[in-house]
């Protein structure tokens, strides 16, 4: 007679909420862990002609989410001095 092994249980843990704010500024809370999200509903009225949109081909276009706090990822160009 075999002994059968009790199934195992695989606990997942939910991601914490955090705050992303996109580049118009508007924020929302959100449980995940991504350094940024594709926000691609496009609900304000300024969405179309705002300048943090991405509106690549072949695909919708969205904006960037990133968590507040979070310096953007090419602010450290910002001090960048280059030769004339």
């Amino acid at each position: 007679m075999s002994r059968r092994r009790p199934a195992q249980t695989t606990v997942i843990r939910a991601a914490p909420a955090q705050l992303y704010r996109a580049g118009c500024g508007r924020e929302w809370e959100v449980a995940s862990t991504e350094p940024d999200l594709a926000y691609t509903e496009q609900a304000f009225p300024e969405c179309p002609t705002c300048p943090h949109r991405v509106e690549p081909d072949g695909t919708l276009p969205f904006c960037t989410l990133r968590p507040a706090g979070t310096a953007h990822p090419f602010a450290a160009l910002a001090g960048l001095q280059l030769p004339d």
